[in-house]
């Protein structure tokens, strides 16, 4: 939604910047997807509209700011995936909260399978484009943010992959991080922690970013940085330059995780868990109807009688 909340005049240069800004949001809005500062930035670099550098992240992340603020840009196009609040959830009435129920029943597509697949990508603000592709195939997503601690990865190697191993099925990771120096120790990283907390080898796919997909896609270039630990190593194995996750389409990160999940599922028991939710969604329909029809009736029997309800004024 576009709205003025601030009166900005842009020059020239910057009101032609922030035409394109718009154009290129409304065309991932078009396709399902809700931008970061960072993807637009990205995308500004890559169509030759500006130069990548540090310098000119920082002038567009404040345009971009202005712009919404001018009401030039619509603030639904853009998401901060760090920052929200905690909120519990409301219903109207049973019959909505039922309804919802029967629209969110799943159950695990995974059981059966030979194999369970995870994903774990570096940055949070790519989890809105990933988590498309995951929530359709019902697969685990974690926004690791960098380097991720060892309670996190040891809660998923003891809840999720040793679950597994008892159920006797393989578990697949697919990794998606930056290629730069901590980008792609992470990977590396991640392969030893997480071998070490299961007490086994982990099968753990880097699935981008890989020098193949920087030649083909040919996403914008950084200067890998020098106070990295990890550089001279980096160095020796890639050159001087770096890559951001960030800085490849959406379209194509979601084609590549559905490839690889894909080619993972044992389709005739994926199909047998699907019709599983058809009839649990059916017998929950069934019962919005029953509460729809049927509760002024229990709302009689219930008078003067009240669930227990623990009040936060108390």
């Amino acid at each position: 939604m576009k709205q003025v909340y601030v009166e900005k005049k842009l020059n020239k240069a910057n009101t032609v910047l922030v035409g394109i800004m718009e154009s290129i949001s409304r065309e991932y809005s078009a396709a399902g997807y809700t931008m970061t500062t960072r993807q637009l930035y990205y995308q500004l670099v890559a169509r030759d509209y500006i130069p990548n550098t540090l310098q000119e992240y920082k002038r567009v992340a404040s345009i971009i700011n202005d712009a919404k603020l001018a009401g030039l840009l619509d603030w639904d196009a853009f998401e901060d995936r760090t920052r929200a609040f905690e909120r519990r959830g409301h219903w109207d009435n049973p019959e909505d909260m039922v309804q919802a129920c029967a629209n969110q029943f799943y159950v695990d597509m995974w059981e059966g399978q030979d194999r369970r697949v995870f994903v774990i990508v570096e940055k949070e603000a790519l989890v809105g484009v990933l988590n498309r592709v995951c929530e359709r195939f019902d697969v685990p997503l974690l926004a690791a943010r960098g380097y991720p601690s060892a309670t996190v990865l040891r809660e998923f190697a003891v809840s999720d992959m040793r679950k597994a191993e008892q159920a006797g099925q393989d578990c697949l990771i697919l990794h998606l991080g930056d290629h730069d120096p901590s980008g792609i120790d992470m990977t590396r990283d991640l392969q030893e922690r997480l071998s070490l907390f299961t007490n086994s080898h982990v099968d753990l796919r880097r699935i981008a970013l890989n020098m193949q997909q920087v030649e083909a896609e040919d996403p914008p270039e950084n200067p890998a940085k020098i106070s990295d630990s990890r550089f001279a190593d980096y160095q020796r194995n890639f050159g001087d330059s770096s890559w951001e996750l960030d800085a490849l389409p959406p379209e194509f990160l979601d084609s590549l995780l559905t490839e690889q999940i894909r080619e993972n599922i044992d389709e005739p028991v994926w199909r047998e868990r699907e019709d599983e939710i058809i009839d649990g969604r059916q017998a929950l329909n069934e019962a919005v109807d029953y509460i729809a029809n049927g509760l002024p009736h229990y709302k009689d029997k219930m008078t003067g009688r009240t669930g227990k309800f623990e009040s936060a004024l108390d």
